[in-house]
C-alpha cells in the first residue's frame, strides 16, 4: 500500500459510528497499521496487540482438561481469538460480538486475522451483547444450547472495570451478574478479563465475591509512541468445584 492513511470502512452501529482504519508510519517500516475508532474514540490497534493475546494465554493457562469449550467476549481485532485457538486442546470457540459490522470485517477479510479465524473450522461468530448472554441463563451465549457450559469466558471489551465502552456494561460488574456469567462456567472453569488500567484492588475483592481463587497479572509491552513501557493487565479467575 503506498498511502500512508485508508479508511476501509465506516458505518453507523447502535453505539454510534464505527470505523476501520489502514495506515502505516514511516519511522516503523512498511507494517500495515489497523486501527477501529469509535467516534472520535480509538477501541483498538493494532500496534498494541501483547496483552490482548495475554488475555488467552494466561486465561488458557489455568484450565485443566481437553477438548476445551471457549467463549471469547468481544471480537475487535480478533487478537484473542486467534491466540485462544493456538491452544491444540481447544474444540470449540466462541465469539461473542455485538456489532456486526465487526463480524462482517472477518467474514470479508478486511482485517488480517480475518482468515486465520474463517479458516479454522473450531471458530463461530455468535452476533449479540456479550452482557446480556452472560446473565440470560434462559438462552446462555450459544443460542439453542441453554444447558451448555463452558471451560473459560475470556471478556475483553470495556477499557477496565471502571471505564465502560457503554454505560449500560456497568451493571455487569456486580456480585450477582458475575455470579449468572459464572453460572455458564464448569466446576474449576475459568474467567479471564482484559483491562487497560493496573490492578484495582477494589475489583479483584468483587471477583472474590464470586470465584475460589483470583490472580491479577501485569502486562508488559513497548510503546514506540512513547519511547517506555507500558502497561495493562488481566485478571484471572477460578471458579470452585462443585
Amino acid at each position: 500500500m503506498s498511502l500512508l492513511f485508508e479508511e476501509i470502512d465506516s458505518q453507523d452501529s447502535r453505539l454510534g459510528v464505527i470505523s476501520l482504519r489502514r495506515r502505516r508510519i514511516p519511522a516503523l517500516g512498511d507494517r500495515d497499521i489497523y486501527e477501529v475508532k469509535l467516534g472520535e474514540e480509538f477501541l483498538m490497534s493494532s500496534m498494541f496487540v501483547e496483552a490482548e493475546e495475554a488475555l488467552a494465554t494466561l486465561g488458557l493457562a489455568a484450565v485443566q482438561g481437553d477438548r476445551l469449550s471457549v467463549v471469547v467476549g468481544g471480537l475487535g481485532l480478533g487478537y484473542t481469538a486467534v491466540a485462544a485457538l493456538k491452544d491444540k486442546r481447544i474444540a470449540e470457540l466462541f465469539v461473542i460480538e455485538a456489532l456486526d459490522t465487526v463480524i462482517e470485517w472477518h467474514q470479508n477479510e478486511l482485517v488480517p486475522l480475518g482468515k486465520v479465524l474463517n479458516a479454522d473450522v473450531r471458530n463461530h461468530y455468535v452476533q449479540g451483547s456479550f452482557f446480556d448472554l452472560a446473565t440470560a441463563l434462559e438462552t446462555g451465549f450459544v443460542p439453542g444450547s441453554t444447558s451448555k457450559t463452558f471451560d473459560a469466558i475470556l471478556l475483553d471489551i470495556d477499557h477496565s472495570p471502571t471505564e465502560f465502552l457503554n454505560a449500560d456494561n456497568a451493571s455487569f460488574y456486580t456480585t450477582e451478574n458475575l455470579s449468572l456469567m459464572a453460572q455458564q462456567l464448569k466446576p474449576d472453569g475459568v474467567f479471564a478479563m482484559w483491562s487497560q488500567n493496573l490492578p484495582e484492588e477494589n475489583f479483584a475483592a468483587l471477583l472474590k465475591t464470586v470465584f475460589a481463587r483470583v490472580d491479577s497479572h501485569v502486562v508488559s509491552f513497548y510503546n514506540p509512541f512513547q519511547n517506555c513501557q507500558s502497561t495493562n493487565s488481566v485478571y484471572v479467575c477460578v471458579k470452585s468445584s462443585e
